[in-house]
């Protein structure tokens, strides 16, 4: 007597899996390592608690509350330790029974039952309106006959003495050949600089990352909270970071990191596979 179902009532899509085929939880576990991560690195970048973090690994999904939040950690992990999520995500419905179809919504209201009433004149706006333009027409009318008479009665005052006087002639020309004293330039300097960041700005915090010792997962926030980058860093690939007020680092594998914060070169960040957050400030550390 067999406990469960027999393989002719397994799903179709699941059974298409080889099963020499790496699970999902051995799939995102590789990733990690590969990646030089912790486990506390890869639940820091997800969000995902720590024994969460360690049961996807073993394939137990129950703790996840659901198939909705199980897609969602699957993808956020294959993601923190550079993995397509796609497949996976694809595998989690294959070996439990399909992403279920969406429901339709139905309507709110009859579009039909809709009247639009017609709108009667508001004749109390027209009659305002009008009075508005009849005053505004006097108005014009006696203070334009007004303002000519008085211009009238002012120049018949006037007698030939009272002519504007000739403008008085210009500055004479500059004498030819003679060349007026250029001002100073202003122009910022092009000279290039020794520093490995170039004419850091005074206020502003300006932070660059080599992953020169191997990958890394890292994140990088503003001061207002915006995502400046999150994702993993290959060996040998460089991110420069600028901000007005601060830069928030976390660092999954800090040793691979090299450090350069307003055009002073810290070195490495941290210890091989260890764990580092720290912010940075403009002129904190001073610029070298």
């Amino acid at each position: 007597m067999s406990i469960g179902n027999s393989s002719s009532d397994a799903p179709s899509s699941a059974s298409d899996v080889p099963s020499s085929t790496p699970s999902i939880g051995l799939i995102l576990a590789r990733g990690r390592r590969d990646a030089g991560l912790t486990v506390d690195a890869v639940s820091a970048a997800t969000r995902v608690r720590v024994p969460l973090v360690r049961a996807i690994e073993l394939d137990d999904f129950g703790p996840c509350g659901g198939d909705v939040y199980a897609r969602g950690h699957i993808r956020a992990y294959a993601r923190a330790v550079g993995i397509d999520p796609d497949p996976l995500v694809d595998r989690y419905d294959a070996e439990h029974g399909g992403r279920p179809e969406p429901t339709p919504v139905a309507p709110m209201y009859d579009t039909d039952r809709v009247r639009v009433e017609p709108r009667r004149p508001n004749w109390t706006a027209a009659m305002i309106a009008a009075i508005v333009v009849v005053v505004a027409f006097v108005g014009f009318t006696m203070f334009s006959g007004g303002g000519s008479q008085q211009v009238a009665g002012h120049a018949s005052q006037q007698g030939p003495s009272s002519r504007p006087s000739a403008s008085a002639p210009s500055a004479a020309p500059s004498a030819p050949g003679s060349t007026a004293p250029s001002a100073p330039s202003t122009l910022p300097s092009t000279q290039p600089s020794n520093s490995p960041i170039a004419a850091v700005p005074a206020n502003k915090v300006v932070v660059k990352l080599t992953a020169g010792g191997g990958k890394s997962w890292v994140s990088a926030t503003g001061a207002n909270g915006n995502t400046l980058f999150q994702g993993l860093l290959g060996q040998g690939q460089s991110k420069t970071f600028t901000d007005d007020k601060k830069i928030s680092l976390v660092l999954g594998n800090a040793g691979a990191v090299q450090l350069f914060v307003n055009g002073k070169d810290l070195g490495t960040a941290g210890g091989n596979g260890q764990l580092v957050r720290t912010d940075f400030t403009p002129g904190n550390p001073q610029a070298g």
